[in-house]
């Protein structure tokens, strides 16, 4: 059985977009078929961040309303052969969209994917909750900063109280120098905010900021330290899930080792 995951931040600038670039081109890797789909409508970036920006003909927001079909929207990563992109809307749109329009167009891509991943605007407003429609679990970025961890223990809340039980989080951009000293929140401490469970922690690194610029996802480069890291996560990620083999091959993905960061 497939599965849409909602990934989502409480706050700006955490660095959900490259997760869920680096996440989805794992995937792939492994062999799932995945669709990342974009709808931060207006301010779209995970066209930039998989460098797939000078490809984008038909949108989401086309494919709500009727214009085209699913199939013309969505971009295949020709770095990743099960690998696809269906990108936002570059401005806001005032076509009315409903969580039942999310709703129909997963259905749709269950059927073809193995794994479709929805990456939203930060915060709570009306495009998270037509997101939430078609998810079926939330994985949530944070950082270690105060109001990061704050607003998202009430993204996770409000993703509760609309039905989405099975939420766990990631630490993105992680200073161990800093959280050593107590000058930041450190792992229990975001723990003691966060009720669910946390898969891993990124620590900042400039590599990651230099791939997202330059459109290429940072595991793209295998046998790296953060490659590695973002197996484990995608390891714990597929755990908290349904267990299934990729689609089209029928083979298993790669073997994911589970450890402690």
């Amino acid at each position: 059985m497939s599965e849409v995951i909602l990934v989502a931040s409480g706050k700006g600038g955490t660095g959900k977009t490259a997760v869920t670039a680096n996440l989805g081109a794992l995937l792939a890797r492994q062999g799932y078929k995945v669709a990342l789909l974009d709808m931060d409508m207006g301010m779209r970036n995970l066209d930039l961040y998989l460098g797939l920006e000078n490809r984008v003909v038909y949108n989401i927001m086309d494919v709500f309303s009727g214009i085209c079909r699913i199939k013309r929207a969505l971009i295949k990563d020709r770095r990743f052969e099960n690998l696809y992109l269906m990108s936002a809307c570059p401005r806001k749109d005032n076509r009315d969209i409903t969580p039942l329009h999310m709703q129909v167009l997963c259905r749709k891509l269950k059927k073809e994917f193995d794994y479709i991943f929805i990456d939203c605007p930060a915060g709570i407003g009306a495009e998270f909750d037509i997101s939430l429609g078609g998810a079926d679990r939330l994985l949530l970025v944070t950082e270690a900063d105060i109001a990061s961890i704050r607003d998202a223990d009430v993204l996770s809340r409000y993703a509760k109280k609309a039905g989405i039980d099975n939420t766990c989080y990631i630490v993105n951009k992680v200073r161990v120098d800093l959280m050593n000293q107590h000058l930041v929140p450190d792992l229990k401490e975001i723990a003691e905010v966060l009720s669910n469970e946390m898969i891993g922690l990124i620590q900042f690194d400039d590599n990651i900021y230099i791939s997202t610029n330059r459109g290429i996802p940072i595991v793209y480069k295998e046998h790296t330290y953060i490659e590695e890291n973002f197996r484990n996560i995608l390891g714990r990620l597929l755990e908290k899930g349904e267990k299934k083999k990729p689609a089209e091959t029928g083979e298993s993905g790669e073997q994911v080792e589970n450890r402690g960061q």
